[in-house]
């Protein structure tokens, strides 16, 4: 039987997707501890070989899978956990689905896949109980504030110093002294609150805003000190970026929206910015501040 140009185009493209997806969930089912998790990704794995058979069927070419985007997602797992990964590529596999529909009339197979799809799916959803996932409030809170507490520390003396190494200093020591601050006062709020993991909930809180600090901090030790404004709209860039990575993380292995957390979060940091920066302006023509 002969099919159009388009049709085998798709099939071509869903040998491969199966093929690569068969290699990252084999991977996933090697490096996770949990017995269960390891055999119900196992059988996924091979689900999706046989799905990629069937399209070699049709197709009656030899398809490799795409190494660099296996690599690629293994990278992910290592810096972003393997629920992130497996959320992203049911993402992918969703919409795949839809691609699938276009095909089922001429092809029997296809709504056997379909099943089979949405059976992953269910079972992935089921499986996920990814260590870090348990401490997403603890990132929260260490990004969150260390967002509206350092941007607006940092606007603030921006044009008070209007020196890009004072100012990285100054950031640098706020910075370092807020994350003990909130680190240790993460752990007494949760061990008042009997969280028998307190220690390790600071830890994530503690390490979040550090991160934080370092990124929002980093453009004023780049920029000689005279560009303390170049500095000042990076460092804002930084801010926008770090909240839409951190909300993007969140909504895929959350299922949440992400525009209206991302616009929430971006309005109190950059409110609280221009606030602060405004208040150290007029700090500065008040008491005429003449660092330089």
């Amino acid at each position: 039987m002969s099919y159009s140009l388009d049709a085998q185009k798709l099939m071509l493209e869903f040998q491969q997707d199966e093929l690569n997806s068969s290699l990252i969930y084999g991977y996933f089912a090697k490096t996770v501890k949990d017995e269960k998790n390891k055999k119900i990704l196992l059988q996924i794995a091979q689900d999706e070989a046989h799905h990629a058979a069937i399209w070699k069927h049709y197709t009656q070419k030899e398809v490799r899978p795409n190494m660099l985007k296996v690599w690629w997602f293994r990278f992910l797992t290592y810096v972003l956990g393997y629920t992130f990964v497996i959320k992203l590529l049911e993402l992918h596999e969703y919409a795949g689905v839809n691609g699938l529909q276009q095909l089922k009339k001429e092809i029997p197979e296809v709504s056997g896949i379909i099943n089979d799809e949405k059976k992953h799916e269910a079972e992935l959803i089921g499986m996920l109980d990814e260590d870090r996932l348990n401490y997403v409030g603890a990132m929260v809170l260490g990004l969150n504030d260390a967002l509206v507490e350092l941007t607006g520390t940092i606007a603030g003396l921006t044009f008070v110093l209007a020196n890009t190494t004072m100012i990285a200093l100054a950031g640098i020591i706020t910075g370092i002294a807020a994350t003990l601050s909130m680190a240790a006062s993460n752990y007494l709020a949760e061990r008042a609150d009997g969280n028998p993991h307190a220690l390790k909930a600071s830890v994530y809180t503690g390490l979040t805003y550090l991160f934080t600090v370092i990124f929002l901090v980093l453009p004023y030790l780049i920029f000689p000190a005279n560009l303390y404004l170049p500095a000042l709209v990076c460092m804002i860039l930084t801010v926008i970026l770090l909240i839409a990575v951190f909300n993007y993380y969140l909504a895929v292995v959350k299922s949440e929206r992400f525009l209206p957390k991302f616009l929430e979060m971006s309005g109190i940091s950059l409110s609280v910015a221009l606030i602060s920066f405004l208040i150290g302006l007029l700090a500065k023509l008040a008491f005429g501040i003449d660092v330089g």
